[in-house]
């Protein structure tokens, strides 16, 4: 599969791309639609309409585990539920799987993304500019849910990519980088819509999630490196981690790393919502 290295891709590809790969026997494509207020409006905007051989990922199904408890607002799944989830849709260790959200922000195809990422899976890309972009282009579309042959998918999470909060206090102890990827007035504390205690972790430094993108798309490689690069302030990838309010958001920071030549940073996989759990943990208000 994949001999030709022009045709894999490991962080963003276009819709233009995607769409001339269509029908290739190694390319899974996953849609990751997600409305937080209405998940059964999501699955079955997916039924009505979806890029032509796409899976569907749910985020609270498929993509966190709400068994958990103390684990923030999207519980991180163990890999052998999340494997056991990749065999249902046909997806082997040496597919191409491409995400796609109806957002611009593609948030749930990030978390997705990372899911295969930390499994050790190099070929997964988020589709750049989501599902908007590829229908206003006009691209090929249906309403046909496939059946997949199930498969066996065998690996197990780098644990070093995520982090609970004993992991980020050492992290910040030894000098390390926690980007907050929630907006600026949520991380000060001025508002917050979703959790019973406004602010962030002490030490952590804000860059909303928005900041990466640019009329619906991510920014040039170039762009976000030239962004990045004084936030990391000399650090390698692995002395940094990203939160954001659940472990969702902060994703879109980490592919966004990853297209910028940053890739091997972090998740504090319970975030801001994991964080406030133990109210004796500290919180900060304000700014950095």
């Amino acid at each position: 599969m994949g001999d030709d290295p022009m045709m894999q891709w490991t962080t963003l590809v276009s819709a233009e791309e995607l769409a001339a790969a269509l029908g290739r026997p190694d390319l899974i494509v996953i849609d990751t639609r997600t409305s937080l207020t209405d998940r059964a409006a999501s699955e079955q905007a997916y039924r009505d309409a979806h890029i032509p051989g796409a899976r569907y990922a749910d985020l609270d199904r498929d993509l966190s585990d709400h068994r958990k408890r103390g684990g923030g607002r999207h519980p991180w799944p163990d890999a052998a539920d999340f494997t056991a989830r990749l065999g249902e849709w046909g997806i082997t260790p040496q597919h191409q799987v491409v995400a796609y959200d109806s957002a611009d922000g593609a948030l749930a195809a990030a978390r997705l993304w990372f899911l295969l990422r930390v499994l050790g899976h190099r070929h997964v890309a988020v589709l750049d500019g989501g599902w908007q972009r590829w229908t206003a282009l006009g691209l090929p579309t249906d309403a046909q849910v496939p059946v997949p042959q199930p498969t066996h998918y065998q690996a197990d999470y780098d644990h070093r990519r995520l982090l609970d909060a004993q992991d980020v206090r050492a992290l910040l102890d030894s000098g390390g980088l926690l980007i907050d990827a929630r907006a600026g007035e949520r991380f000060r504390g001025e508002v917050e819509p979703l959790d019973r205690v406004a602010g962030h972790v002490p030490g952590a430094r804000n860059r909303a999630f928005a900041g990466n993108l640019a009329d619906g798309r991510f920014k040039s490689r170039e762009a976000l490196a030239q962004e990045f690069a004084p936030l990391l302030d000399g650090r390698e990838p692995s002395e940094v981690a990203a939160m954001c309010g659940s472990g969702v958001t902060a994703c879109h920071h980490l592919l966004a790393m990853a297209h910028a030549g940053f890739d091997g940073a972090a998740l504090y996989t319970g975030s801001w919502s994991g964080w406030i759990e133990d109210p004796q943990r500290p919180v900060a208000t304000g700014a950095e």
